[in-house]
């Protein structure tokens, strides 16, 4: 049943909005100022969008399912997860746990031909335990969705451990899927707190994979020696955000750090993210469940140059040819969960750069930075030229995804129930 999320309240926004300060500031024009829009609310973890030409908008609710919103601003409920009431049919092996539940969704860019959406269900009762990427064909009247086709159905999945002493089950799963303007199909995928699981050749887990539309490995994603094929980038740590730069199409990441130091990476095909948190690294010593993901980095206090040392996001000292961030949240870590390029003249100096949605996680879970941050990217994508925080006309959330609609718009889910619509005059 839906429900509306309790929203953190005005003193936690008016904190969160005045605990962080960009680290360059624009020189390159006035940003647009901007009107927004409430398109939806009551929803119950918003996760994901996609949108076909016409505004026809899909949506998923991480612990719900999937539905579309018509040009008309009807709603149609179309796959709901086990549980789930309203929806026009349900699957029973999906289920919401923890971080895991039904989270990012695609429009096939040959829509009107074939019919076909994917999702990504970051939880599923098949044997075995695994997150998938199914694809859906959506019928005429968009009032249903049939033959389910699970196309990628491999990616690992954090069960229940009684002896694991963070997180919980159905942690760090990624959970983004976006077409790249090569057309074919980019997944992001997350560690599940496994140490052995991002540099792993075979694991799916802490990676950016890259397939066709029927889940088989693009012919030149070019992985190491050994490697599965269908792995576009691996070493990473848990990316829910993943956007292409216009200009060339070059994908890039949005990460998450570990309690410092959230990412911005420009991928290389076959590139390493750096991120390896299994104890075997000299200093680091045991850690639990052999993985160092949080230790000893979690000492309250501890300043983030400090954590870095301990475990780095990027592991240069391991791994020299390790693909360099250009953005790293002044060594914070805030939850960057999605990311999408502005484009169109309506949006001024900020054409081309690119929205980053941030949570707002500090340390201990208390929201802390909870706001968009506009990037401007040096042409090698090694650094930044510029950021900027958007002045925002409605109050801050937890902003789970940001996507640019058709009509030019940049539309922005908040993990307390509303999707909006941010315009540029």
């Amino acid at each position: 049943m839906r429900r509306n999320l309790t929203l953190w309240s005005l003193s936690a926004i008016v904190a969160s909005a005045m605990s962080y300060t960009p680290a360059l500031a624009d020189a390159h024009g006035s940003p647009p100022s901007l009107t927004h829009t409430t398109v939806l609310s009551g929803l119950e973890s918003p996760w994901d969008m996609a949108f076909l030409g016409d505004g026809t908008m899909f949506f998923t609710e991480k612990c719900l399912g999937l539905s579309v919103r018509l040009p008309s601003g009807d709603v149609k409920a179309l796959l709901g997860m086990t549980g789930a009431e309203g929806y026009q049919s349900t699957a029973d092996d999906l289920f919401c746990e923890g971080q895991a539940g039904m989270q990012g969704v695609a429009v096939d860019p040959d829509f009107d031909d074939n019919r076909f959406i994917y999702v990504y269900s970051t939880s599923s009762k098949m044997a075995p335990g695994s997150n998938r990427l199914m694809r859906l064909t959506v019928s005429d009247d968009f009032s249903a969705v049939s033959d389910r086709t699970d196309i990628i159905e491999d990616v690992p999945y954090k069960p229940e451990a009684t002896d694991h002493p963070f997180g919980g089950p159905g942690a760090h799963n990624g959970g983004r899927v976006r077409f790249g303007p090569d057309g074919h199909l980019y997944l992001t995928t997350g560690d599940t707190h496994n140490g052995a699981v991002p540099q792993s050749p075979t694991l799916l887990g802490g990676k950016v994979l890259r397939v066709d539309r029927d889940g088989n490995a693009v012919a030149d994603n070019s992985p190491p020696a050994g490697f599965d094929p269908r792995i576009f980038t691996y070493g990473h740590r848990n990316v829910q955000g993943i956007a292409f730069r216009p200009s060339d199409g070059q994908p890039v990441v949005a990460e998450h750090g570990p309690w410092h130091s959230d990412e911005i990476t420009v991928l290389v095909n076959g590139g390493n993210g750096g991120w390896d948190p299994r104890p075997n690294m000299a200093g680091r010593g045991d850690c639990p469940v052999n993985y160092c993901g949080y230790m000893p980095n979690q000492m309250e206090g501890m300043d983030p140059a400090e954590r870095v040392k301990f475990m780095p996001m990027t592991d240069t000292a391991t791994y020299p040819d390790a693909m360099p961030p250009a953005w790293t949240n002044n060594g914070l870590s805030q939850g960057t969960s999605s990311a999408a390029f502005l484009s169109g003249d309506q949006w001024g100096a900020w054409n081309g750069r690119l929205a980053v949605g941030i949570m707002g996680i500090g340390f201990g879970g208390t929201p802390v930075g909870m706001r968009i941050d506009i990037i401007d990217l040096a042409d090698d994508g090694k650094s930044v030229d510029s950021v900027m925080t958007m002045s925002l006309p409605m109050a801050a959330g937890r902003f789970r995804s940001v996507v640019q609609g058709p009509d030019g718009s940049l539309y922005t889910a908040v993990d307390q129930g509303d999707i909006y619509k941010l315009t540029p005059n």
